[in-house]
């Protein structure tokens, strides 16, 4: 491993607690809500906070004990922190002047650096002539400049709009492919996680609650901010053979499972009825329409009641159906569409 971290950190009211290993090459995102302790820990990592107690390994050697300037880490910040007074390029030698580089040669790496990123034109402009996609870049080249052997990324595609951030990010994901050292990312957008990472680390409270690749969290969330940020209704029953219960329902599932396990549908699945659907449906249930609001070219109905859910239907079949909130429904959902796994 180029990185491997045991980060403890414990202060009122909260305590993170986070072991980390980081292959050369990949690229590792911390996940998780605010106050998750996600930000605390590339601080632990950069030496911008101190740990109460455990250790960070880079290529066999001990960063823990050292000061922030003596670490081979570049990174870049949610606002970039760009130097105002410096041109994009004076920004982006600034490390290497650190160092102890000497003028010419710094100016002439970083020239090449802002040349990969495609701002070589851009050498002489100080940053608040910058757009917000071309101040990301000076940032990532400033970070890369120095050859780094971990590479910290907070939050770096926060500030862009829409537009800018999906031509950044497909940017930011080739740059990181020809990264041959560890990379720690830190987002709170999914997207940008299943996108840039190798694989996701999901932390709540301090504490790790889910890892793996992206495509495998996303299927299998464990807990109910995963399956929020995933599109996923989530519950936790327990299974006996093709059959979970949840509360008073019982679901008709493919797998076949045992014990504890948990149940999770996309909120697309669920077909809703005025009236109970004719014959003898399994995974029905009777809810109240809690809320309605737009959901991408979908509306999305918050259902109360056995379970509270979420489905999404076409504007069309709202007015069809003349859903309000506080209306009494009927929610189905077919076996094939419900996936069960083991909690």
């Amino acid at each position: 491993m180029t990185l491997t971290a045991a980060l403890r950190l414990t202060r009122p009211n909260f305590r993170l607690d986070l072991d980390l290993e980081v292959a050369p090459g990949e690229v590792v995102a911390l996940l998780g809500p605010n106050g998750a302790g996600k930000t605390t820990a590339l601080r632990l990592l950069a030496g911008l906070t101190r740990l109460t107690e455990g250790h960070i390994t880079l290529d066999d050697q001990p960063l823990h004990d050292l000061p922030v300037e003596k670490r081979p880490i570049g990174m870049v910040f949610q606002d970039y922190l760009l130097f105002p007074h410096l041109s994009a390029l004076d920004n982006v030698a600034f490390g290497l002047r650190c160092q102890g580089t000497g003028k010419a040669e710094s100016r002439r790496r970083a020239f090449e650096w802002l040349a990969r990123v495609g701002l070589e034109d851009h050498a002489n402009v100080r940053p608040r002539q910058l757009s917000g996609g071309q101040a990301q870049r000076v940032a990532l080249a400033r970070a890369l400049v120095i050859d780094p052997r971990l590479l910290l990324l907070d939050e770096p595609l926060a500030a862009l709009d829409a537009h800018t951030r999906l031509e950044i990010r497909s940017h930011l994901r080739r740059h990181l492919a020809d990264f041959d050292g560890a990379t720690v990312l830190v987002t709170h957008d999914p997207l940008d996680a299943m996108v840039l990472a190798d694989r996701l680390i999901v932390i709540e409270r301090g504490q790790v609650v889910q890892e793996g690749v992206p495509a495998d969290v996303a299927r299998r969330p464990r807990t109910d901010y995963v399956a929020r940020l995933v599109g996923l209704n989530l519950y936790r029953g327990t299974a006996a053979g093709h059959h979970i219960k949840v509360d008073d329902i019982l679901f008709t599932v493919t797998e076949h499972l045992e014990g504890p396990a948990f149940l999770v549908f996309a909120p697309s699945a669920v077909a809703l009825y005025r009236t109970r659907p004719d014959g003898s449906p399994r995974n029905l249930w009777q809810a109240t329409i809690d809320g309605v609001e737009r959901h991408g070219d979908n509306m999305r109905i918050h259902l109360d009641g056995p379970i509270s859910a979420a489905a999404d239907i076409t504007p069309a079949a709202v007015a069809e159906l003349d859903l309000t909130p506080g209306q009494t429904v009927w929610a189905s959902i077919k076996a094939t569409e419900t996936h069960a796994y083991p909690a």
